[in-house]
């Protein structure tokens, strides 16, 4: 009877796996990630923002960071792809007379050369090249990344078989050097690994769904077994703790 409990949980869990923008609320409390992070990415955009900068925040989600800055909205921009934050943005964004627009921030960026102060990014995509571009000289790019190493060993857990890093090449180092070579002086660089815990099976099912460019193809049905061992940890432990893997850098435009 227990069993077919938690089963029909981690399928409720696995069905209710959708979000709009970035909104973890469905397991907060449940889970816990970037607890303790030797940086704030907020504090650090804070720190170099003024008021009269042209910002520009790529891949934005729903647009929940950007709002939290508190930045004149005429001399905010935004940048998503994902078909349904877009949706969401138009929705949010537009009304506030926030300049978004939709775009595929690894490819094109669709601003003209020199139109932005600063050049904001959290766990999404870029091309220097393009950040280069539509900066200003001595423009800023400030950036927190999910890095290569981000939560293997719950991919590990999950699969019999290891699914490829999503992004292999993600390290602070090269992503340095990409930059200096486009033509960017560093100004800061911090790379840290921090614990990533989960309190019950479900919350780590719907964490899996979401996140399904880390763990391809997951499903209850295709991975119960290793859901069955998630368990057998979290009773023997109280949580099932691996590491995220995440960076830091800003960088000016010489």
């Amino acid at each position: 009877m227990r069993r077919e409990l938690l089963e029909k949980q981690w399928y409720l869990e696995e069905e209710a796996a959708h979000i709009k923008g970035w909104d973890f609320s469905h397991i907060h409390g449940r889970y816990e990630e970037e607890e303790d992070l030797p940086w704030d990415y907020e504090g650090v955009i804070q720190s170099y923002r003024k008021d009269e900068m042209k910002i520009l925040d790529l891949d934005t989600g729903g647009g929940e960071f950007l709002l939290s800055l508190g930045h004149p909205y005429k001399n905010l921009s935004a940048t998503e792809a994902y078909p349904p934050n877009v949706e969401l943005c138009k929705h949010k964004l537009l009304p506030l007379g926030i300049d978004f627009k939709e775009a595929v921030a690894t490819k094109y960026l669709p601003y003209p050369n020199e139109t932005f102060d600063m050049v904001i990014n959290r766990h999404g995509g870029f091309n220097e090249k393009e950040i280069y571009r539509v900066l200003k000289p001595n423009g800023l790019f400030i950036t927190q990344q999910v890095g290569a190493e981000n939560d293997r060993g719950l991919v590990e857990l999950l699969y019999s078989s290891l699914p490829d890093s999503p992004a292999p090449d993600n390290y602070l180092s090269i992503t340095e050097q990409k930059f200096i070579d486009t033509g960017f002086m560093i100004m800061k660089g911090q790379e840290a690994f921090r614990p990533i815990k989960f309190y019950d099976v479900g919350a780590l099912v719907w964490f899996a769904r979401i996140i399904e460019w880390e763990f391809p193809d997951f499903s209850v049905d295709k991975h119960l077994k290793e859901l069955w061992k998630a368990q057998e940890i979290l009773e023997n432990k109280g949580r099932i703790e691996a590491s995220i893997h995440r960076y830091m850098m800003v960088a000016r435009k010489d």
